[in-house]
């Protein structure tokens, strides 16, 4: 039974091998592959673009979606994770994409279950299919991206979606620098930035990133606008550099990047969303055809 709980389940073969499936789903409609299959969402933590882009990948594949309301659940009365996760095989599911706020509950799951578990982020770990849509990207756009710079900007040290892309990006051969705040920057050994300004003629590519509020402990800034001062991706910053702008979103607005920044075609938003679905079309059928 194999799972994606963490980009290195994949083999770099592989992973090309669901990039190019995924290019194959952007130019092809799909043509039910996956029929009469069984897909469970269920999101322990808030999502929009996540859960709704599995199960539109899983719609487009022809299967059957059940999104679980977790507020609703029985987990909010005291049911034990594990109870869920029996619960949940019970009702023979082909796949189970999960979303928790604590790191490590995809991997418990998936000594549970009878079927591939796939982690929609968890906690501050991993959140490996963001990783895969990134990549996707920016392969889409440079073709080869071996030996290009990226900046990773922003909160790092609460960020799945920097330690996957660490990870992944650095396998495919990337150059990576990180730019934040000193409380925001991981204890990792990589080329470290306190400035934008100071990066811009470097990259290739800038990846900005939420800041996680919601993980932290204290309150960091004075405000939002304390930290946008600093680490707001801008046209000002950018000027007419070849530079592309990245993010998983949500993106604050005037915060990560500005609303002019979002209107620049070198804002990659948008294209992140749709290759999202592929790649993720892609991840299912890969794991749930393997399982059969």
């Amino acid at each position: 039974m194999r799972h994606l709980i963490d980009t290195t389940d994949f083999s770099t073969d592989e992973i090309n091998s669901l990039i190019s499936r995924a290019d194959e789903f952007l130019q092809n409609s799909p043509n039910n592959i996956l029929k009469n299959r069984k897909i469970i969402t269920i999101f322990f933590e808030n999502s929009t673009r996540t859960r709704s882009s599995f199960e539109v990948a899983a719609k487009n594949l022809g299967c059957e979606v059940i999104s679980l309301d977790v507020s609703k659940s029985s987990s909010s009365k005291g049911e034990t994770l594990f109870d869920t996760a029996a619960n949940l095989d019970a009702m023979g599911p082909n796949a189970i994409v999960v979303r928790h706020k604590n790191a490590g509950v995809p991997n418990i799951l998936a000594r549970y279950v009878h079927c591939p578990i796939v982690n929609g982020g968890d906690g501050s770990h991993a959140h490996p299919t963001q990783a895969l849509l990134d990549l996707f990207t920016l392969k889409k756009h440079f073709g080869d991206i071996k030996g290009k710079t990226i900046a990773i900007v922003g909160d790092i040290k609460n960020s799945r979606v920097a330690n996957s892309n660490i990870e992944i990006l650095k396998r495919f051969g990337m150059n990576i620098i990180l730019a934040a705040p000193p409380h925001f920057m991981p204890d990792i050994n990589m080329p470290k930035y306190n400035s934008l300004k100071d990066i811009a003629d470097k990259v290739d590519v800038i990846m900005s990133l939420r800041t996680q509020t919601e993980r932290h402990t204290n309150q960091i800034y004075a405000s939002l606008k304390d930290y946008a001062n600093g680490f707001c991706i801008t046209k000002e910053i950018l000027g007419k550099r070849d530079i592309i702008v990245l993010h998983p979103g949500p993106v604050h607005r005037n915060v990560d990047i500005d609303d002019e920044m979002m209107r620049d075609k070198r804002c990659k938003v948008l294209e992140q969303v749709k290759n999202g679905v592929a790649i993720r079309m892609a991840v299912l059928e890969k794991l749930i055809k393997g399982a059969a």
